[in-house]
């Protein structure tokens, strides 16, 4: 991924922030049969091995757990938001018409190599952890015991774990940063005026850190 030094996101705490908010991740592979790409949702342990571990898991008939080998180095993108941004929006374009459309995003890459986890063991645990992670805000949440035992055991029996220890993690914040601070909040508020608020709100919030910086020490 090109990222230029205003959009670089190096902060681990930052790209772990982004990953536990918005798990569901792109499993990018070149395996045996060449390139795959997956849409699963991960967990995250921040604290297992230097960089973190991810977690996940496929149905059984899903090749990729049999097209890839212990140790393959495979890569997970995950996005957490991404909005048009207009020139028309600027207010020096109206002054030099010197501006043209783009995008804004915010996304990480995390690279890693795989350890298949075919046990029933490792799969009961992560499908119990993430079920308690994301049923945690429903008024009763679901659990495994409240299903037949016998159909959880067949659903389990239907996936494969995988797991992936984390050898490098990138991360892209473009959010208009080599813009001029006034261009940055008349985008913000019109992306906001318009319902994007999540890239709204965020490119707030970067412009007010970079002001930060500017303040006299």
């Amino acid at each position: 991924m090109y990222i230029p030094a205003h959009f670089n996101e190096s902060r681990p705490e930052q790209l772990h922030k982004l990953i536990a908010q918005h798990p569901l991740g792109i499993l990018v592979a070149n395996g045996k049969n060449g390139l795959s790409a997956n849409h699963l949702p991960f967990m995250l342990h921040p604290k297992e091995g230097p960089q973190g571990v991810l977690h996940c898991h496929v149905a059984r008939n899903n090749p990729v757990w049999q097209d890839l080998e212990n140790g393959d180095e495979v890569m997970v993108v995950f996005r957490a938001g991404d909005a048009y941004i207009s020139p028309q929006w600027f207010p020096s374009k109206l002054e030099t018409h010197k501006q043209v459309p783009s995008w804004n995003y915010i996304v990480a890459h995390a690279y890693g190599r795989v350890t298949i986890r075919d046990d029933e063991r490792y799969v009961r645990g992560a499908v119990a952890r993430l079920t308690r992670i994301h049923e945690a805000s429903q008024p009763v949440p679901w659990k495994m015991t409240d299903g037949p035992k016998d159909y959880i055991d067949a659903m389990l029996k239907a996936i494969v774990g995988i797991e992936i220890e984390i050898t490098r993690l990138i991360g892209k914040t473009k959010l208009s940063q080599n813009k001029e601070p006034r261009d940055r909040e008349a985008a913000a508020t019109a992306l906001n005026h318009q319902g994007d608020s999540f890239i709204g709100n965020a490119m707030q919030a970067a412009l007010a850190e970079t002001l930060a910086t500017l303040l006299p020490k």
